[in-house]
């Protein structure tokens, strides 16, 4: 699948890290470093524009490492971009860190997945059918 993209001058286009790599690393697009001071939030700009096709979705995930290493994560994950959104791909990033963290400008920030998703219909109706789980909601199946 290719997909249009629109990049600012010095922006860097997503990348996948490895030939297994779900998901494609992006960068932050800063001229000087934001803190995030402990249990903060920053909205950081990336530089990009997509032309996503109908019927997918962007899926904009934390990057592991600065998640266990720093508490760095994305804040509204998996945040979605959908497919008839043109502006700038922003990733809201929050520090569930004990300390300040700093993001440099072109640091890999995020991870962007592309995935299908389908737009349904939904039927109103007066009963659902029953299944084993029921209504079993948070904790339902116990620790182990």
């Amino acid at each position: 699948m290719k997909i249009k993209i629109k990049c600012k001058e010095g922006a860097k286009i997503p990348l996948y890290a490895s030939a297994g790599a779900a998901g494609a690393d992006v960068c932050a697009f800063l001229e000087t470093n934001v803190v995030i001071e402990p249990g903060k939030r920053a909205l950081i700009p990336t530089g990009l524009f997509f032309e996503i096709p109908l019927g997918y979705e962007i899926q904009v995930r934390p990057r592991s490492g600065l998640a266990l290493k720093h508490g760095i994560t994305v804040l509204n994950t998996p945040g979605t971009i959908d497919s008839d959104y043109r502006g700038e791909l922003m990733i809201l990033l929050i520090n569930h860190g004990e300390y300040a963290f700093v993001i440099e400008p072109q640091m890999r920030i995020a991870q962007i997945v592309i995935a299908a998703c389908e737009a349904v219909e939904f039927n109103q109706e007066e009963a659902l059918s029953s299944s084993g789980r029921g209504s079993g909601a948070f904790g339902h199946t116990g620790m182990l």
